[in-house]
């Protein structure tokens, strides 16, 4: 059942949040960079053990409906689907390789990052990424937990024409070995003038001239 004041989650549009708009940091490049605002969409259901009385996980992503967070889209008795509020999902040209990799999966996801809250919320939406790599980075850490959710097509599509745009191949570069200078002694190794008892180096030859000396 729907709340009736509840706004149906739109699909991404493919639209851009302009970077001046977000308060972000110009660590990126802005010519290779594009952002966007997404809602993401939690389910609740009840606890599996008497200490937790609600168990969430976010199951989708969808444009900003402009509801409060943690407001209620749909009760299906046992379980109820929770509007958690808007995340940031940031492209970087630097990512291109990520991207692709994430989009090459039998189902490309992206990976809402969430953080224990301070607060009265299950839980904080840190960031939503597309890069795998980036989203391997963040599960790693203590405080936080990373969900997959399908990547809806529109912006698979919004992805794709990134990647398109700003994806450079890397260029091989073969590794030169060091020349090896043959005929070289080094401390004293196959030197024949000196006594040795074992010398990987040393040929039958040189060994032969030692016991005749």
């Amino acid at each position: 059942m729907q709340r009736k004041d509840a706004k149906k989650p739109q699909p991404f549009a493919g639209s851009t949040t302009p970077i001046t708009t977000l308060g972000k940091a110009m660590y990126h490049n802005p010519d290779r960079y594009e952002v966007t605002q997404l809602g993401v969409v939690v389910k609740r259901q009840s606890g599996v053990t008497v200490w937790q009385a609600w168990s969430y996980r976010a199951t989708s992503v969808c444009m900003p409906t402009g509801q409060e967070a943690w407001s209620l889209l749909y009760d299906h008795g046992e379980a109820q689907d929770l509007y958690a509020g808007e995340a940031t999902l940031e492209l970087h040209g630097a990512e291109t390789e990520a991207y692709i990799h994430g989009l090459q999966a039998q189902l490309p996801c992206l990976y809402v990052v969430l953080r224990a809250s301070s607060g009265d919320a299950p839980f904080d939406i840190e960031m939503i990424t597309a890069s795998p790599y980036e989203a391997q980075d963040y599960d790693e850490m203590e405080d936080t937990t990373v969900e997959k959710v399908p990547m809806p097509q529109d912006v698979i599509a919004w992805v794709t024409t990134f990647i398109e745009t700003h994806h450079v191949d890397e260029v091989f570069v073969k590794r030169q070995r060091d020349k090896k200078v043959f005929g070289e002694t080094q401390d004293g190794i196959g030197d024949a003038r000196i006594a040795q008892t074992a010398d990987v180096y040393r040929t039958p030859l040189s060994r032969r001239k030692e016991r005749v000396i």
